[in-house]
């Protein structure tokens, strides 16, 4: 399992150019890139991309990438020819507007001076690939660092559930005889002694176990119990098994789904209690799940 947080950054260099390039991932449903800096050629740009999409599933990634020459390199040179030129120009008008001779960061600045080689080929592209293919190590061993956080911290949240899923299915056993009970002392407080002892035993059995019935969760606590096995499963998935957090997501979703309907059925005060207490669990494990890829 791993984070969708975290960062890279490679450094590569090819033919002159040294290329650098950060990678930052945050949390995001599906997986939205954006490159940034230096312009790409098409090519490169798909490059890119493709081998983000193959490294990444899911997360908000912002590649940004930025080219440099390296000191000795080709790419640049000096037109002695125009920068005399350039010189007697400047040097002729200076003379009529009575000013001094113009100096050397003057005559760089003239056009044609300064020459940039555009025939060196694009040779940005290896040290593009190469430095990204940094990055994205760098991001992947983050994101796995994280992962592993996550992964014990839900496993301490799934724990505190588990738990709390043991003491509703103790409390849950016991609501038939408590139910009635209550519905006992219910007809006590309405009927006298003997009205009491005139009424039918079978009916009295029948309507307790409607009501008993009606709060029965036997099938929400089986149902419960599967979708915590489900997500320790998932938590422990090989992160070369591919993502799992859309269906953490959805286990998620289905937990919530059987602490609302126990807490609907609830027919003592206990149950009620804990099942507040597992939906603010299950909010902490909702929120750690958002970074989960």
């Amino acid at each position: 399992m791993r984070s969708m947080t975290g960062y890279g950054r490679g450094v590569a260099a090819a033919g002159g150019t040294r290329a650098t390039v950060d990678v930052r991932a945050v949390n995001h449903r599906f997986l939205d890139l954006k490159l940034r800096g230096a312009l790409l050629s098409p090519s490169l740009e798909e490059a890119v991309s493709n081998r983000v999409r193959a490294a990444l599933e899911r997360g908000s990634v912002a590649v940004s990438v930025h080219l440099a020459r390296e000191q000795g390199g080709s790419g640049m040179r000096i037109d002695a020819g125009a920068a005399e030129r350039a010189y007697h120009q400047l040097a002729e008008l200076a003379a009529r507007l009575a000013l001094g001779k113009p100096d050397l960061a003057l005559v760089l600045a003239q056009p044609g001076v300064v020459v940039v080689d555009e025939d060196r080929g694009d040779d940005s592209e290896p040290p593009v690939l190469e430095a990204l293919d940094g990055a994205l190590a760098q991001l992947a061993a983050m994101r796995d660092t994280e992962g592993r956080a996550l992964a014990a911290e839900l496993t301490a949240r799934l724990d505190e559930l588990a738990a709390l899923r043991t003491t509703v299915a103790a409390l849950a056993g016991a609501v038939p005889g408590r139910l009635a009970a209550r519905h006992h002392e219910r007809l006590r407080r309405l009927l006298d002694d003997a009205e009491l002892q005139r009424a039918d035993p079978a009916r009295l059995a029948q309507e307790v176990a409607l009501l008993a019935d009606r709060a029965d969760v036997t099938e929400e606590l089986v149902r419960l119990a599967s979708h915590l096995d489900q997500v320790r499963a998932l938590i422990a998935t090989p992160k070369d098994k591919g993502a799992v957090g859309r269906r953490l997501d959805f286990l998620v979703q289905e937990i919530g789904r059987e602490l609302n309907t126990i807490g609907s059925k609830s027919a003592v005060a206990e149950i009620s209690t804990a099942v507040v207490e597992g939906k603010a669990v299950l909010e902490k494990v909702r929120e750690q799940v958002q970074n989960v890829e």
